[in-house]
């Protein structure tokens, strides 16, 4: 049974990036990076997030295969952009003209006191191991806090995202 869905998630998902190729950028300047993110549960459901924020598009760095359908058909209107490592997504974004922010519970800058500049792109990590590379050899990318007030460490990276996204959209 488990294999016979996994085969309908990936023709969905295979399908779905096909039609991706079609995809617009959204009204606003700012694009996510998913580095390394669990790909079954929180990818779709930010890909829905950020065609509603109207995101320029999405990054995905080595995340595989995830089933489209919580996307609600947002997967195919924001464009995608894969990459095997971050550097080549970095590179991309930098020649892009994009300031890079990466979410971090531990940095000093909180996102409420930040200027998103109009080309921003936010990076946002695995929920248990973090980034795929150093930030230290990567120093044009800042970090930013979501201010938390509780004794959570952290929010889940959906919504985290979505928060980044309402902020920028809030600035802009």
């Amino acid at each position: 049974m488990k294999k016979r869905r996994d085969h309908h998630v990936q023709q969905r998902y295979d399908k779905e990036r096909q039609r991706n190729v079609l995809a617009k950028p959204g009204v606003h300047q700012f694009c996510l990076v998913l580095d390394q993110l669990k790909p079954f549960f929180n990818p779709p459901k930010i890909f829905r997030s950020a065609e509603a924020f109207g995101a320029t598009a999405v990054h995905l760095v080595n995340i595989g295969t995830f089933d489209p359908a919580p996307a609600k058909g947002s997967f195919r209107k924001v464009p995608a952009y894969f990459h095997d490592e971050f550097s080549s997504c970095y590179e991309q974004l930098i020649e892009e003209g994009y300031t890079l922010f990466l979410l971090d519970p531990k940095s000093t800058e909180s996102l409420c006191r930040c200027d998103l500049p109009l080309k921003t792109a936010f990076i946002l990590g695995h929920e248990e191991f973090g980034f795929s590379f150093d930030p230290a050899d990567y120093p044009a990318i800042r970090s930013l806090n979501i201010p938390q007030f509780g004794s959570v460490q952290s929010l889940n990276v959906s919504i985290a995202a979505s928060i980044v996204m309402y902020e920028y959209v809030r600035q802009q």
